[in-house]
Order: structure tokens, then C-alpha cells, then sequence
């Protein structure tokens, strides 16, 4: 058992008189927003809306002070809800942290029981947090996808390929026998999308150009367009 501990360190970011500043700093259990679940954090990701929150960049922080982290993973400190029990692995993502809840750039986190998942049987939790938001938001692209008659073999186009969720869509769809056509402005990747399993690579140049004709040929049978 880890011991309980009184105070703890985040990442907070603060606004006053117009400025705005993040630090880390030292918090107490009582610093934290009420929630029935109490959440020793192991893991967090790092996502392009975290960078702008802890850079102090404004769009994705609605609510002050903040402790940013779309994500984490960890296990069950202590839990009013009868969903969840101490010591149970746990992840939390794609739920308003980092916008208007605090999140997991943290030791700990107290949120409500609906935001919360027990961790599948067959991930740790640092890998959970590998996946993280972006490996999510691929699955769930991907899904919504099938459900509207996508199968195996049919060409995809994915832009922004070499960020988190279109890297990971890549993996993904060429695994499941997808064909993937891979969108970047980096040619510096293009050997990384290749080992991914991306077939063929496309500048992001020409897919912004303006058509020469009224109606271009189909190319795609879908995309995943996390531009």
C-alpha cells in the first residue's frame, strides 16, 4: 500500500490582471475541485492542446486556474461511487480535462465517476497513456468509418500523418488491411510514414491547391482528416 500523502505536485497555470503563467507548483487534497473519485496519476500524454495550455497559449484553457493534461492514467486513491473501488487501475480522457477540468499534468486528480474508465485487462497503464488521446481519437475515426460500410482493402487518406492521431491511424489501418495514403508538409517523415505502413505519401501542398476542373476524379474511398 503507498502511503497517503497531504500535498503534491502539478503543473498549474494561473491567470491574473490579463496575464497568464504556468508553474509547478505544490498543492494540498484540499486544493483539488470536488469529484467522487480520488486518483493517484502514474502517466499522462502529450497533445497539441496540451502544448498550448502549458505555453500559456490561449483557445483550449476555459477556466482558471487550471491544471492542464487531457489525460492520465493511474489508480483509485479513494472513491465515494460504488463504480470504483481503491487500488483499481484507471484512465480518463476526451471529457473536458485540461479545458474545464483539472487534469493530469499532476501526482493526483479528483473527478466525477462517469468520467472515469477501468483500464482494459490487457494494457498497462503506461501504455494506456502511449495510446493516450490521439490513439483514441484514430480508433474512434476509424470506427465511425466502418459503421458507415468502410472494409479492409479500400484506399484512406489520412492528413496530418505524422502527428499523434494520424501516425497512429496509420498503424492501425494498415494493420487491419487498409490501404493508407499519408498527408504531410514534413518531407523529414516520409521514411517514418513508410515504416508505419503508409503506401503512398502526399504533400499537404497539393491537396490545399485549387482544382483545374469542375469535378476531380474519386482518389479516396475515405479519410481521417485530424487537419
Amino acid at each position: 500500500m503507498i502511503p497517503a500523502v497531504a500535498s503534491f505536485q502539478a503543473i498549474l497555470v494561473t491567470q491574473e490582471a490579463g496575464q497568464t503563467g504556468a508553474a509547478l507548483t505544490r498543492l494540498d487534497r484540499s486544493d483539488l475541485p470536488p469529484g467522487e473519485v480520488l486518483i493517484r496519476i502514474a502517466y499522462s500524454s502529450l497533445n497539441y492542446k496540451d502544448g498550448l495550455a502549458v505555453t500559456c497559449k490561449p483557445g483550449v484553457i476555459r477556466k482558471y486556474p487550471m491544471v492542464p493534461g487531457i489525460d492520465f492514467a493511474g489508480v483509485v486513491e479513494e472513491s465515494s461511487s460504488s463504480a470504483f473501488q481503491a487500488g483499481e487501475p484507471v484512465v480518463v480522457t476526451g471529457c473536458g480535462t485540461s479545458e474545464t477540468m483539472w487534469g493530469g499534468y499532476s501526482q493526483f486528480a479528483r473527478i466525477d465517476a462517469q468520467y472515469v474508465i477501468p483500464l482494459p485487462p490487457s494494457l498497462t497503464l503506461k501504455q494506456a497513456m502511449a495510446i493516450g488521446t490521439a490513439g483514441f481519437t484514430a480508433m474512434q475515426s476509424l470506427l465511425a468509418l466502418e459503421r458507415h460500410g468502410l472494409q479492409p482493402g479500400a484506399q484512406v487518406l489520412i492528413t496530418g500523418a505524422a502527428g499523434g492521431v494520424g501516425s497512429t491511424a496509420i498503424a492501425i489501418l494498415t494493420k487491419l488491411g487498409y490501404k493508407v495514403a499519408a498527408s504531410t508538409g514534413r518531407p523529414e517523415h516520409h521514411d517514418y510514414l513508410r515504416r508505419l505502413g503508409a503506401s503512398e505519401i502526399i504533400d499537404r501542398a497539393a491537396l490545399a491547391a485549387p482544382s483545374k476542373k469542375p469535378l476531380d476524379p474519386e482518389r479516396w474511398t475515405a479519410a481521417i482528416d485530424s487537419v
